[in-house]
């Protein structure tokens, strides 16, 4: 099917040709007909999928101009960097509309945002605490909202996001409709979805788990941080198709430490974000990668839900997720809109158990590559990969005070503090031992 044969307008066909998409992806073939029809809708699709138009061109199908200054779409998302996204998607399709779009979202001066509102907006995309401080200060009223879209839901609930999700709801005009679109669905969401969305139609586009086809995976077992070092330096050095990198880590230490350890050997070509950096240097990471003016982007999972970056040749994991399905959603950064992807990974004895996780959710197993011979093997150890160095735990018997002993005595009689009045007489017994007395006056005869 081609998008032409579904009920697009032609603005959005126009839109969509200027894009070079012609054939909608198997979300967005499934999603366009049911968001049409007004019902509430469930999307699992993989990372890569295509899930961002799948429900923006059905809503910017049937929307339908207003003199009104208040958004009719809202969409909301959990990061910073994927309302950028969102924002710029609507901003491609919607080129021959006249609609308006913006994005607000935390770690910004409200004041810069607020002209953005203020001017009058169809569509809003956010994040869900600056979305409720812009409506609890009165610039936003969510009174005409028609469609609300929660994407990455799955990563909000587990970001802590559903107290803001349940008063955005509360405030939102009950005759809407609800989308929801997420790479994984759990049971946590499923009772989010029961609670909220009325009779939704469950559309699946592929099981979650599944590695998207035009990846090629493979890994290398390492046995250590600076092999891994020595081994990522011969393939970004020996290899051009390297052209566009994306490398994930565990941690934000981990990823400020692979940077410091390339950027002085592939100077103005490294690139690192992590949510430590602030809201400008991730920005221009983001933008100086997705432009190819960065050859490699160092990562935490910040970035491995929702972000869409074009043509990534190869996804690295560096080290492998504490979750098995952030491996999915880690490579699934390359390898889309039909084209190939390589992720390589990177292994060490620790990662058995978890690689085993990964396999069987993708109920595949990632084939292992040797090392190539011109890698220095480093006896090196970092502080964090040093053996923990235990010592016997001596028990040592604790003197009670009640049971004498040890460093504890009784005090002396006279300095113990008791509150009790001590006539002069008993006082003068206690001092001499003996009653003081001026002696008998003798009786006259």
């Amino acid at each position: 099917m081609q998008f032409s044969e579904l009920n697009i307008n032609t603005p959005l066909l126009n839109a969509l040709n200027d894009l070079n998409i012609q054939t909608p992806t198997t979300i967005q073939e499934k999603a366009f007909s049911v968001i049409m029809s007004g019902r509430d809708v469930v999307g699992i699709a993989q990372t890569g999928t295509g899930k961002t138009i799948s429900y923006l061109l059905p809503c910017l199908r049937q929307w339908k101009y207003s003199k009104e200054k208040q958004p009719t779409i809202l969409v909301v998302v959990p990061t910073r960097e994927l309302v950028l996204q969102v924002v710029d998607d609507v901003e491609k399709l919607a080129k021959y509309m006249n609609i308006r779009v913006a994005g607000v979202y935390g770690g910004v001066n409200m004041i810069q945002q607020s002209p953005l509102i203020m001017a009058g907006l169809d569509v809003l995309v956010a994040t869900p605490g600056r979305l409720l401080d812009f409506v609890l200060n009165g610039t936003l009223k969510l009174r005409l909202v028609k469609r609300f879209i929660i994407d990455e839901v799955d990563e909000m609930l587990n970001l802590g996001f559903r107290p803001q999700l349940i008063r955005i709801i509360d405030l939102l005009p009950a005759k809407r409709q609800n989308l929801m679109f997420s790479a994984t669905i759990t049971p946590e969401l499923r009772s989010f979805i029961a609670d909220f969305f009325i009779d939704p139609e469950e559309i699946e586009a592929a099981r979650a788990g599944t590695p998207l086809e035009n990846i090629k995976q493979a890994s290398v077992k390492v046995p250590n941080f600076n092999t891994k070092i020595n081994l990522l330096e011969f393939l970004l050095s020996t290899n051009p198709g390297f052209s566009k990198v994306l490398v994930f880590v565990s941690t934000k230490k981990m990823a400020d430490d692979v940077y410091a350890q390339f950027v002085e050997k592939f100077p103005e070509q490294i690139g690192v974000i992590h949510s430590n950096k602030s809201q400008n240097f991730r920005l221009e990471a983001y933008r100086s990668f997705n432009a190819n003016r960065l050859r490699v982007l160092i990562a935490t999972d910040l970035v491995a839900r929702g972000l869409d970056f074009d043509d990534v040749t190869h996804v690295v994991n560096f080290d492998l997720p504490e979750i098995a399905e952030n491996y999915i959603h880690r490579i699934g950064r390359t390898g889309r809109a039909d084209k190939k992807g390589v992720a390589l990974t990177f292994i060490t004895k620790n990662d058995t158990e978890l690689r085993k996780e990964i396999e069987s959710l993708m109920d595949v197993k990632i084939p292992m590559m040797k090392m190539p011979e011109e890698v220095e093997i480093s006896d090196e150890l970092t502080e964090y990969e040093m053996p923990l160095v235990t010592m016997k735990n001596v028990l040592v018997d604790v003197t009670r005070p009640e049971d004498g002993g040890g460093a504890f005595h009784e005090k002396k009689d006279k300095n113990k503090k008791v509150n009790q009045k001590i006539r002069r007489a008993e006082a003068m017994r206690l001092k001499y031992r003996k009653p003081k007395t001026r002696g008998q006056k003798k009786k006259s005869k």
